[in-house]
C-alpha cells in the first residue's frame, strides 16, 4: 500500500509537496485519475483522485477520509535523555514511530552525556515510519528540555524508569497500568546511560510519577525506551 503524506489539505483537496510530488508522479508514475492514499499526520487517512500530477505540486480530490487510521487507544509522550551516539537515538524514534507514540521529547538531567541535540533528522525519521507503519498520526518530536522542567510540568499518568530502589519501591508497567482508561495521557521518563541521580528521582515522586523496572535486565537507554513503549502498547492492544 502505497501511502503519501501531505499537511496542506481543506478536506476536500489536498495538495503534495515538492519531494511527496516527485516521488508520486516521477517515481511511481501516477497519473491523473489514479487514486492515491494520503495522510495527514493528524489522524485521518483520505482516499483520493489525482486532479493534477505536476511532480512540483500535485494535486488530489478526497473521495473518503478515515479519521484515527492506524491510532491508539492512549497518548504517549516518552521523555528520553539524548543517547551518546544520535543514530541510537533516531533508531528509538523510528521503531516507537511504528509501534505508537505521540511525543518524543529529548530532556537533558544531571548526567547526560549529550546535552545538544537538533530534533530535525528524527522528525524525517518519524514521517517515514509513520507511512512504513500504515499510521496517519505524526508524532512530535520536540526541542530539548531540562529534565527538571518536564517532570514539573507533565501531565497525566506519570512513570520514571531507574535502576535502582528508591524510597518508593518500583513496579512494572503493567502494573502502573491496570485499570487505566483508554484515552488516557501517560508520560514516561527514561535516564541516560548512567541513569537519573537519586535526586532527580526524588524529584519525580514528589510530582507524582511513579517509579518503574523493565524486568532484570540492564538495558541501553534506546532499548529501555522501546520496551517502555512496548510495554504500553502490548497492555492496551490485546
Amino acid at each position: 500500500m502505497e501511502i503519501f503524506y501531505s499537511s496542506d489539505s481543506d478536506g476536500k483537496t489536498v495538495r503534495l509537496d515538492p519531494g511527496e510530488s516527485a516521488h508520486c508522479v516521477r517515481v511511481l508514475r501516477h497519473r491523473t485519475g489514479d487514486e492515491v492514499c494520503v495522510v495527514d499526520g493528524l489522524g485521518n487517512m483520505m482516499r483520493c483522485r489525482l486532479s493534477d500530477d505536476s511532480p512540483k505540486g500535485a494535486e488530489a480530490t478526497v473521495i473518503q477520509t478515515f479519521p484515527g487510521w492506524g491510532s491508539h487507544p492512549y497518548h504517549l509522550t516518552m521523555a528520553v535523555c539524548p543517547t551518546k551516539n544520535n543514530d541510537r537515538y533516531e533508531w528509538f524514534v523510528e521503531k516507537a514511530t511504528e509501534v505508537g507514540v505521540d511525543v518524543v521529547l529529548p530532556v537533558i538531567g544531571e548526567r547526560s552525556e549529550r546535552k545538544v541535540f537538533k530534533p530535525e533528522r528524527c522528525r524525517k525519521i518519524a514521517l517515514s515510519a509513520m507511512k512504513q507503519s500504515l499510521k496517519a498520526s505524526l508524532p512530535a518530536i520536540e526541542d530539548p528540555l531540562p529534565l527538571k522542567d518536564f517532570i514539573t510540568r507533565a501531565e497525566g499518568l506519570k512513570m520514571i524508569c531507574c535502576c535502582f530502589e528508591g524510597e518508593t519501591p518500583r513496579r512494572s508497567i503493567s502494573q502502573v497500568l491496570e485499570g487505566a482508561p483508554e484515552g488516557c495521557r501517560i508520560s514516561i521518563l527514561i535516564g541516560p546511560e548512567g541513569d537519573f541521580s537519586p535526586e532527580e528521582v526524588h524529584l519525580a515522586v514528589e510530582h507524582g510519577f511513579v517509579p518503574v523496572h523493565l524486568g532484570p535486565s540492564r538495558l541501553r537507554t534506546e532499548t529501555a525506551a522501546l520496551t517502555a513503549v512496548m510495554s504500553v502498547y502490548l497492555d492496551f492492544i490485546h
